[in-house]
């Protein structure tokens, strides 16, 4: 990290709160389709109106909960966002409806190119739409994130995921390669989109040697940046490990000036 970048995160955690930059306490809401966005906006926004688009995001924007990194992405001027599409698994019918707030956001004046926060199932609904829309990303994120399409979506959630894609699974497994994000990463290489990801080692719900780092070798294939914080002994749960990691923190704070 250069020296600019390490005053920048030094001053956005270390700068005490002000009158000025109380936090919202509730996010702001409009419709898209019949559908909710959520969005909160810091009382001063960093030049170009970054933010962040995590997923999932159900009945409300729960990153609101993680308050550690809400705080220090508040006080840095990002704005954080989703958008409730319910239990979607990257389809490309769910994927034109993420577009759709993709360009409400843009159109309220915020960043072309957000950065992507995909927690678990978030990591298949952000990364389904970071592959399709390659030149809008600024930079992916997941906290044991799901990848893989063979992997957790048709072995622990076979009835939702083939909902969302509405077709049998000998269709979908036919046609695996055309949807699975591992096997369509030439365009966000080719954007030189860098991604990071925190991945507990014994996570048996969403495995890492099938999900984190099937993806970051692929991606490193194929000329891409990623790094990750393989996190010892640890897996799929709520905990200091994935929502106080200084090196997401660091990550995000980087691609968003």
């Amino acid at each position: 990290m250069n020296t600019r970048a390490i005053l920048f995160l030094f001053n956005c955690l270390l700068m005490p709160l002000t009158a000025q930059d109380v936090m919202p306490k509730i996010a702001e809401t409009f419709d898209i389709g019949g559908h909710k966005a959520f969005v909160y906006t810091p009382s001063k926004t960093a030049e170009g109106k970054p933010w962040l688009w995590y997923a999932p995001t159900l009945r409300s924007l729960a990153f609101g909960e993680r308050k550690g990194y809400f705080e220090t992405f508040m006080k840095a001027g990002i704005s954080i966002a989703g958008f409730d599409l319910g239990e979607v698994r990257g389809s490309p019918a769910s994927t034109a409806k993420f577009t759709l707030f993709y360009e409400a956001m843009v159109k309220r004046g915020f960043s072309p190119k957000p950065i992507l926060l995909g927690q678990s199932r978030g990591g298949m609904m952000t990364l389904a739409w970071a592959f399709r829309n390659p030149d809008k990303v600024k930079a992916w994120v997941g906290i044991y994130p799901v990848c893989n399409l063979a992997s957790w979506p048709l072995k622990n959630s076979k009835a939702q995921t083939l909902t969302d894609f509405a077709m049998t699974e000998p269709e979908l497994v036919t046609k695996l390669s055309k949807f699975n994000p591992i096997d369509n990463l030439a365009g966000l290489a080719a954007n030189k989109v860098p991604m990071f990801a925190v991945h507990g080692d014994s996570d048996v719900v969403v495995p890492y040697d099938l999900n984190t780092k099937l993806l970051k070798e692929r991606y490193q294939a194929a000329g891409g940046s990623f790094s990750v914080k393989i996190v010892p002994g640890e897996g799929h749960k709520v905990g200091p490990s994935f929502f106080e990691c200084r090196e997401l923190v660091d990550f995000v704070l980087k691609h968003a000036q």
